[in-house]
Formats: structure tokens, sequence, C-alpha cells
């Protein structure tokens, strides 16, 4: 029985392999959560929206025979990357991570590291301040108690309606340049960064340009996930996939 894989996407990184496969003439689903209005076409056949918790994934992975599961999603998308680990346990499908290292602090750098988003919100100074808010949209409501400073937010898609009074938004996929993301700190006139440790090169460079700017920067780290086999590189799932077939 050749091998059936169900990519589950959203990053770059998660691009990267559909486009492998795709080269190998594999038998793949690409799965976009569909939080992302725009999401980038994919080289595979493509699936959109949630599987309804482990008990609706299990059920695809078995109705779908589907013998390994590539869980590319965002770092901070855990809640996925639990139902996998779940739904591939109770199904017997072989699962693998395709999970950018996160990033860390070196010499120039000012980072204050925080558990959660709840918290980088009030931890934010009392004074007004300029703030790129690199979080993406779910976080937003968190800093509705903090009105006082003024948040730039950089998304994909503009939302209908911002929980955020003191805001402007900048629409823009990655990867970014340090050029670009230097003349947006600087054009706006930002003190302070609120991040994700999303990890990876496609957001790197704003924090590249907090270095060379010297500004402050509050990293939220990536929430608790349970311990799995991962890859960094998308070559690397593919050899994965490629050896975890000859016991299919």
């Amino acid at each position: 029985m050749s091998p059936r894989i169900l990519l589950l996407g959203g990053t770059n990184e998660a691009s990267r392999l559909a486009r492998l496969l795709a080269q190998a003439e594999a038998d793949a689903v690409f799965s976009y959560a569909g939080r992302t209005e725009t999401p980038i076409p994919q080289p595979l056949p493509t699936r959109i929206g949630g599987f309804g918790g482990v008990a609706g994934l299990a059920a695809y992975l078995a109705e779908n025979a589907i013998t390994h599961v590539v869980d590319a999603t965002h770092p901070f998308a855990a809640q996925m990357s639990r139902n996998a680990i779940a739904a591939c346990g109770q199904t017997g499908v072989k699962l693998l991570a395709l999970e950018r290292p996160a990033w860390v602090p070196g010499p120039g750098d000012d980072w204050r590291e925080l558990e959660t988003v709840a918290e980088a919100a009030a931890a934010l100074p009392p004074q007004p301040a300029r703030i790129f808010l690199a979080i993406g949209r779910q976080g937003l409501p968190a800093f509705a108690t903090r009105p006082e400073h003024f948040y730039l937010l950089r998304l994909v898609n503009t939302p209908g309606k911002l929980p955020l009074s003191h805001a402007e938004i900048v629409q823009g996929r990655g990867p970014f340049t340090l050029e670009n993301d230097l003349a947006l700190l600087q054009r706006h006139r930002i003190g302070l960064i609120v991040a994700k440790n999303s990890g990876g090169e496609g957001g790197r460079a704003k924090l590249e340009a907090a270095k060379m700017l010297r500004l402050p920067v509050t990293m939220v780290a990536r929430p608790a996930i349970p311990a799995r086999e991962a890859v960094a590189e998308p070559e690397a799932a593919l050899r994965w996939l490629h050896e975890a077939a000859r016991g299919v």
C-alpha cells in the first residue's frame, strides 16, 4: 500500500514541503485551518477548515486512509498539534512535526521573555508608548485593557473591527527584510516590540532591526506541546516520509 499523507499547514515550511511532495508526485492532502482569508495556493489537493477536535481528526484519518501526518502548523497552533498527537495515537497513523527552531537572544538583544500574551500586555510600561504588536490577530484582545498605548499591527488580512482603539494596520505577508523592518520601525517611531517566539527566518528581520535600533523586545514563549518526533527542515521531513513509507 502506498502512503497517503496529510500535511497540516500554515507556515512557510509547510508550503516548501508541499512543493517537494508535489514534485515527488506523492499522494498528499494539504490542510489549512481557515483562519487566513487569503491562504497561499498550494500544489496539492487542499482542504480548508477545522476537523472537529480529536474525534473529528481521527475520523478523517480513518475515512481517508491516511497513513502519515506531518504537522507543519504554526508553533502557536498548540491545540491543533495536541489534537494531531491524540488522533494519530488513536488510529496508529505515523506523525512527524515539521517545527522551526525557536529564536534565542544573542549579544546585543534586549529581550524580556514571558509565558503568555496576557502577561505581555500586563507588563507594558505605565506611560504611553508606541508599540509594534507582532502577535497576529488572535492575541489582540489582551491589549484592549491598555488603551493608553499606540499599537502598530502587521496582518495578512485586515479584520473587520479591531479591539484596540489606538492602532494602525500595515498589511503584509512574510518573509520580511531587514531594510523594510528598519524603515517600518523608524517611520512609526516604535519604542517597544511585542512578539511571539515563532522562530524561522520569515519574521526574524524585526528582531535584527530591534537590535540595531536598541529597542526592547517582549518575547512570548511558545505553548507547551507533548513530545513528538520532529525535524526542522522540509527536506528532512521528506526523507522521513520516504523512510517511514517502507514500513507501511
